[in-house]
């Protein structure tokens, strides 16, 4: 999870990129706070963005605080229920949690830091996780599998793994993970290539180490999951921040935001 602090008085307005998770935004805001679109859909106030949402824009105006939180969507369908019903889209937090998302958003705008923030957060969602049954092992399982090996695994040798056949192993994961266990395979490994670009490698190496034929592929899925071309890609400001507000290790798992920024970051790992 990560909290973000705009003190600017200018508007923001950011594409999302499509990352591999269930993303959970708390608008810790005082005003109109942050405002989502995606698919004609247009939601305020704190949301849960599915996987795969597409063009996905934020915007808003003025001071604001934000609390991000990446949930596995393993353990996302276990706190909202099976992940078809966010898959590709945004949806309000009071949908799912009716009072207690009000209720939520008050105890973390209370605290007295981002610190604290974090272990009620902790607290918030841990209390959740029992609300709606399990995924099946053996989906939680593949889901592993495809994440651990950046998306270069095969659904043949997954279904073997665990012990399936292809098509019980497709239908399942998608009725519980929002996705074919395919299109996931291929959101797991744009990440990964998008973060190679964002962190300054060229497409035709990007290509190559993430595993897709040739640049030409590279620039295919791009243009699926992002709507540009690598060389935007790379430059996008929602990678742009990711070095510093989800860090690949840290001592302390910790980051310290700078108050002069007009958007500054502090994390901690889940």
């Amino acid at each position: 999870m990560a909290g973000f602090c705009h003190r600017a008085p200018a508007s923001v307005n950011i594409s999302m990129v499509a990352y591999p998770s269930v993303t959970l935004l708390v608008d810790l805001s005082e005003g109109a706070g942050v405002s989502y679109e995606t698919h004609g859909r247009q939601e305020r106030g704190s949301v849960i963005v599915g996987l795969l949402p597409g063009d996905l824009r934020a915007t808003g105006r003025g001071a604001g605080q934000l609390l991000q939180i990446r949930l596995d969507p393993v353990a996302a369908a276990a706190m909202f229920g099976a992940s078809t019903e966010l898959s590709g889209t945004v949806a309000a937090l009071e949908e799912f949690w009716g009072q207690d998302a009000g209720r939520a958003e008050d105890r973390l705008r209370a605290a007295a830091s981002w610190d604290e923030r974090f272990t009620i957060a902790a607290d918030i969602l841990s209390r959740r996780l029992g609300s709606h049954p399990p995924v099946d092992p053996q989906v939680a399982h593949a889901w592993r599998r495809t994440l651990t090996s950046r998306g270069r695994v095969r659904v043949d040798g997954l279904a073997d793994e665990v012990g399936w056949s292809r098509k019980r192993l497709w239908s399942r994961f998608r009725s519980q993970l929002g996705t074919t266990p395919k299109r996931a395979a291929r959101l797991v490994r744009f990440d990964h290539a998008a973060h190679l670009l964002a962190a300054g490698h060229g497409a035709a190496h990007v290509a190559a180490e993430s595993g897709y034929v040739d640049q030409s592929h590279l620039h295919r899925e791009v243009a699926t999951f992002a709507g540009l071309t690598p060389t935007t890609l790379a430059a996008a400001p929602w990678l742009a921040i990711d070095h510093v507000a989800w860090p690949a290790s840290s001592p302390a798992g910790e980051s310290t935001p700078s108050c002069d920024a007009p958007c500054a970051p502090s994390s901690r790992p889940g």
